[in-house]
């Protein structure tokens, strides 16, 4: 296949979701320099958790493919926060690390308009008429009117094991040696980030009788709906790090990179290495650690929480200190990883360079870590880049939708100076935004964008339809002096107690039955928080477009900078730009009043 519309750099979670979302709309070159590393499970071999299982439920909710890669490959699913309120649950699902990697290349490489090119990019030029070509290093020239990277933790990249270092993107695949070369060229200002990862421990060297074993849930759930066939075959566990594994931490810093100041990137505050924890958290004597199976006849066992960069030997011993790994041996070691991120506040909303028009960039990066914000970055860039290689009309995820639209305008409007994390906490109207409606939220849009079919439409809002019946039929009866939905709010009551008083329902999915009971239980809440983000919209979303921020003397200097390089499209985006205070907004507010012309979006 020639002629392609999209090129897409990078076959991991963001390189996956960008080819398969642009393959919707037209022809797509994934260029990889090895295929059988397409969908690799590189750092913990699970999908979800807070803030992130909400990301993929919106992903699978726009058409995407991580939850039903994660459901199709299961093997221990957990709903999170189980006992807290829906705002906050998140599921996580344990996979089976190389079934999934299968799974991701069946579905990549039978879809027809996706083309496999092997090869690694060497340089990006313009064609000077808005297209672009991807050179290769042994000198092809690859063309597309649009080009999404998604390098991930490649880009010039260095693995750190103790004092010593190899270029490596991740153990043993060669790094990205030249892709941040263009991308300087053109104007980006590239960054040094630093992760790592834990060491895998052979299974069968582990006294799992001596761990805290974690069932999984008895009713598994999935992104999906359909949870795979084994998704409730294998447990997790707990242990948690000793006395010893401190001493020997503290004694021996001067051999870790970080300490030692080999490594120049700025590692992630929500995902620390245990040397981190230990010298930063030193009044706690033990920190927990999570035991999770690769698979369920795996050979080995991830050790999520104890991140390391300490050489090999002493990685031997600190594993050896836990509790039910004194005959531990390490099968593959942990490592820190350096590579090149660009600066996000430099794209668009849509993940476009603003410097490099018809180049878009998703996932590490940009900045993020995590394969949920990677797949979900991936699905936008994708997404936008097919359209724009078609001329379609430009069209973007507010703040207001969802934690993707979150993500989205954490990364333009505010950036950041170490990996980015999603968490609930970023985002402000949560309960409104929940994992549990994502459909409901996101496929209408997903539907508008070209994403996602009528027929799956039709399902959703058919699902919703009966909800809503479900819900009316509860405000519509009454037993011992109350309306049903009068009982259902009393914190005792579930939805079978209420028919047990002799209120029926029409017939409803266990998934419908929940969706019930959220509305009704949280109902209050929920009127709340709509008025509240009502409110906020009246005050805050004026349009800033064609607004010439050079000329507001008013305007601090760095706010005026800061809003004429990244151009916000509403005094909401505009407020939360690091650097532009408030006073700089109530100074952007006079300014709209002085114009005499309505500015609503």
């Amino acid at each position: 296949m020639s002629g392609w519309n999209v090129i897409v750099i990078g076959g991991g979670h963001a390189g996956l979701e960008a080819a398969w979302a642009a393959a919707k709309f037209s022809r797509v070159a994934l260029l990889i320099g090895n295929p059988a590393t397409v969908g690799r499970m590189p750092c913990n071999p699970a999908v979800g958790g807070p803030g992130k299982s909400q990301l993929v439920f919106e992903v699978q909710a726009l058409g995407g493919l991580m939850g039903r890669l994660a459901d199709d490959t299961a093997i221990h699913t957990r709903v999170l926060n189980a006992s807290k309120g829906p705002a906050v649950q998140s599921l996580r699902v344990q996979n089976e690390r190389d079934a999934y990697a299968e799974r991701a290349q069946d579905v990549i490489f039978g879809q027809p308009d996706i083309e496999i090119v092997r090869g690694e990019a060497a340089d990006l030029e313009s064609d000077g008429r808005g297209g672009w070509t991807v050179v290769t290093t042994d000198g092809r020239r690859l063309q597309a009117r649009s080009v999404v990277v998604a390098a991930g933790t490649f880009m010039r990249g260095v693995t750190w094991y103790g004092r010593h270092s190899r270029p490596e993107g991740r153990q043993g695949e060669p790094p990205s040696r030249f892709l941040s070369a263009p991308l300087a060229r053109a104007g980006h200002v590239l960054k040094r980030y630093k992760t790592g990862t834990p060491p895998r421990v052979r299974a069968d060297s582990v006294r799992f009788g001596d761990l805290l074993e974690i069932p999984a849930d008895p009713q598994p759930r999935g992104f999906t709906g359909r949870p795979g066939p084994r998704a409730a075959e294998s447990p997790t566990w707990q242990t948690h790090t000793t006395a010893e594994t401190h001493r020997l931490i503290q004694e021996n810093l001067h051999e870790s990179p970080m300490y030692a100041g080999d490594i120049e990137g700025l590692g992630p505050r929500y995902c620390p290495s245990i040397e981190d924890k230990v010298v930063k958290f030193a009044h706690h004597d033990r920190h927990l650690l999570f035991v999770e199976p690769d698979g369920v006849q795996t050979s080995e066992v991830y050790l999520q929480g104890f991140s390391s960069s300490m050489p090999p030997k002493l990685q031997d011993q600190l594993v050896r200190t836990l509790p039910g790994f004194e005959q531990a041996v390490v099968q593959r070691y942990a490592y820190a990883v350096e590579y090149d991120v660009v600066d996000s506040t430099e794209l668009t909303l849509n993940l476009e360079s603003r410097v490099m028009p018809g180049v878009f960039t998703a996932g590490q990066i940009n900045g993020t870590s995590g394969y949920e914000e990677a797949a979900a970055q991936g699905l936008v860039a994708g997404t936008a880049a097919a359209r724009r290689s078609l001329g379609l009309d430009e069209q973007f995820i507010g703040r207001e939708t969802g934690y993707l639209g979150v993500l989205l305008d954490d990364l333009v409007f505010k950036g950041s100076d170490e990996p980015y994390r999603m968490m609930t906490s970023r985002v402000e109207h949560r309960l409104l935004v929940r994992q549990d409606n994502a459909d409901e939220r996101m496929t209408p849009p997903g539907h508008t964008l070209g994403l996602v079919g009528d027929t799956e439409l039709a399902r959703v809002q058919a699902k919703y339809a009966r909800v809503e019946a479900g819900s009316e039929a509860l405000r519509r009866q009454r037993a011992g002096g109350q309306t049903g939905d009068a009982w259902l709010r009393r914190p005792e009551f579930a939805l079978a107690d209420v028919e047990a008083l002799g209120i029926t329902l029409p017939e409803l999915s266990a998934e419908e039955r929940e969706a019930v009971e959220i509305r009704v239980k949280y109902a209050g809440y929920i009127d709340r928080a709509r008025q509240q983000l009502r409110a906020e919209e009246r005050a805050r979303d004026l349009s800033l477009r064609g607004v010439k921020f050079g000329g507001i003397s008013s305007l601090s200097n760095e706010a005026r900078e800061k809003l004429t390089r990244l151009q916000p499209q509403t005094v909401a985006q505009a407020s939360r730009i690091s650097g532009v205070r408030h006073a700089d907004i109530s100074a952007l507010l006079v300014h709209l009043r002085q114009q005499g012309v309505s500015r609503e979006t």
